[in-house]
């Protein structure tokens, strides 16, 4: 079946990245280079243009390739050896051992000697804050409490921050808040579940 435009998929790895382009015509085109080098800044974009055969200089061609889809074992990786940045959980005041406690699913269910994995994270960082199934905010969130519990994080080392708070689906207000106070203290990466 012939399309009119380019296919791409790649997969960026840490020490290689490829890149799998399908052409117009249906064949396949590969290339493979290094995740990082000095000839070029980045590595999927560097396979893109030598399958396609274009100049440095030359933007990618929007109306020549339809998609291009990214994936990559770097974050698999780091995420596997446990050789990510030191990562602080907030979540709701009542809610802190939820991930240690977990669901019960285990392969011997009445093992005695259970070796959980370790967490991802390495503080967790109650907000004092309520919002309902519906959205209706029971406690409003205590922002001054919350400044001081999360002022030196900094200089704890902890450079990423997930929050999760309780159905902040229905109303993300309160995570919100927490993203401002997060990046007034310098903390760049946060990361909202709503």
């Amino acid at each position: 079946m012939k399309n009119s435009k380019w296919k791409f998929a790649v997969d960026r790895g840490g020490t290689f990245t490829d890149v799998v382009g399908v052409d117009p015509e249906g064949n396949f085109h590969t290339e493979k280079l290094l995740s990082t080098s000095p000839e070029y800044s980045d590595a999927s974009i560097e396979g893109i243009r030598r399958i396609l055969k274009l100049r440095d200089n030359v933007l990618l061609p929007a109306d020549t390739i339809e998609k291009i889809r990214f994936g990559t074992t770097v974050a698999t990786n780091a995420l596997l050896e446990r050789k990510g940045g030191k990562v602080a959980l907030l979540t709701t005041k009542g809610f802190a051992d939820l991930l240690e406690i977990g669901y019960q699913a285990r392969p011997d269910i009445f093992d005695l000697a259970i070796k959980k994995p370790a967490h991802l994270y390495s503080e967790v960082i109650e907000v004092d804050e309520r919002i309902d199934s519906d959205g209706t905010v029971i406690r409003p969130i205590e922002t001054k409490d919350l400044e001081t519990s999360l002022s030196g994080m900094k200089d704890k080392g902890i450079d990423t921050v997930a929050v999760v708070l309780m159905h902040a689906w229905k109303n993300p207000a309160h995570e919100r808040i927490c993203e401002k106070i997060l990046r007034k203290q310098g903390l760049k990466e946060a990361f909202l579940s709503h």
